[in-house]
């Protein structure tokens, strides 16, 4: 017998039909003598209806009301999901992410896990209740509901996972696995069987839509088992692990991500300590920064730009606007921009995947605007509009078609 905690994604659980397959893929795992825990996110659009419910109401709500808001989602996909169960006769409860013993920071809207009570979740399996978790949610040291972040449920999930060492979690989507680029709109891609860590993170941080970043980080420092697939066809997905045989093929996938923003600081004063200055400043307000680029100074100035996400790119240029900092300095800030990245941890084995990369994007005339590397990505700015395009070209330059 194994304890196998699973989740299911807003598109799983959007209608009445889908709600009972999802039921019915729960209830086979049952039946085979395992423990089962799931981790269900709200149904469809919920969330998005309900943002734009708040903003007919208040342009600009508190973090902490829009918690308790957008919990409720949630609330709702575990109740109608324990209802199907129980139409199927088999014994299950529901429990909201506090009632979980989920607990969490209180940085509203973004909640970090700080720890998990297990035990009304032992308890509950120990009745040999099929248990039903609200994802996303949880509760801070004011007794405040507080909610992960998008994706938050995949956190959820391996959370459970890593706190009650089961011995896999799945994660239930609607696409087969993970692949070598968006299945919906790029031809020719493979699934993949296996993949590692590090190499998922990258493809989840990069704009892969199939995992949580966040949940990538608690599976690897945890090691969890993760497996992902789809909740429409019953097939093996792609399992996340520690290490796997990559001699094969190099490059895991090709990925893109639009929601960048560059901001440029031009004119910057060409003195020592004022990139700590600036990218200091960021961190305090808890801005990340992806890829930064600096140029040879001139004329005692010189040019800093850098990638933040588009949610943060009006407080990054708040920051420094009519800031003694950058005195006589101009800013820009562009958001038409999309990030396109090649991930896989054989690359540093194999000369050429840049030049590969690069000739590919020359090829469709896609001009780039910056770049970054690391020892298992490749990343380049270039225009929004032509991001499908891109990822098309380089896909297609690293795995041709046999």
């Amino acid at each position: 017998m194994a304890l196998i905690v699973q989740k299911f994604g807003g598109s799983s659980v959007a209608d009445a039909e889908r709600i009972m397959n999802v039921a019915d893929i729960i209830t086979d795992t049952y039946k085979k003598g395992n423990d089962v825990i799931v981790v269900v996110s709200a149904q469809g659009d919920t969330t998005d209806d309900l943002i734009k419910k708040a903003k007919e109401i208040n342009q600009d709500p508190s973090k902490r009301e829009m918690d308790v808001l957008l919990s409720s989602g949630e609330q709702i996909s575990i109740a109608l999901l324990a209802m199907a169960i129980e139409k199927l006769g088999y014994p299950v409860v529901s429990l909201l992410g506090w009632q979980a013993g989920f607990n969490t920071n209180s940085t509203y809207g973004a909640a970090r896990i700080k720890k998990i009570k297990t035990d009304r979740l032992i308890n509950e399996i120990g009745r040999k209740n099929i248990v039903i978790v609200a994802g996303f949610q949880g509760l801070c040291k004011y007794d405040d509901v507080t909610t992960l972040g998008r994706g938050g449920s995949d956190s959820s999930a391996v959370a459970i996972a890593a706190a009650l060492h089961a011995d896999r979690c799945q994660i239930f989507t609607d696409v087969e696995g993970v692949y070598t680029a968006d299945p919906r709109k790029v031809k020719n891609v493979s699934r993949l069987d296996e993949i590692t860590y590090d190499e998922m993170l990258e493809l989840a941080t990069l704009g892969a839509q199939v995992l949580n970043n966040r949940s990538v980080e608690i599976a690897k420092k945890y090691n969890v088992k993760l497996e992902v697939l789809s909740s429409i066809t019953r097939v093996p997905g792609t399992i996340v692990r520690e290490a796997v045989k990559m001699e094969k093929m190099f490059i895991r996938g090709v990925t893109k991500d639009t929601n960048v923003a560059r901001i440029s600081l031009i004119e910057v004063p060409d003195v020592p300590g004022i990139a700590f200055k600036i990218f200091s400043r960021l961190a305090a307000k808890k801005i990340n920064v992806d890829i930064i680029l600096q140029s040879v100074g001139r004329d005692n100035t010189k040019d800093i730009a850098f990638t933040v996400s588009k949610d943060n790119a009006a407080d990054a240029v708040a920051l420094f606007e009519g800031s003694d900092l950058l005195k006589g300095a101009k800013i820009k800030c562009d958001t038409d921009i999309a990030k396109v990245s090649v991930v896989g941890a054989g690359m540093e084995s194999h000369p050429g995947t840049a030049a590969t990369m690069f000739e590919a994007l020359f090829n469709v005339d896609i001009n780039i605007q910056m770049i970054s590397t690391s020892e298992i990505k490749i990343s380049v700015l270039i225009d929004k509009d032509e991001a499908d395009k891109a990822v098309a070209a380089v896909h297609a330059a690293f795995f041709p078609e046999e």
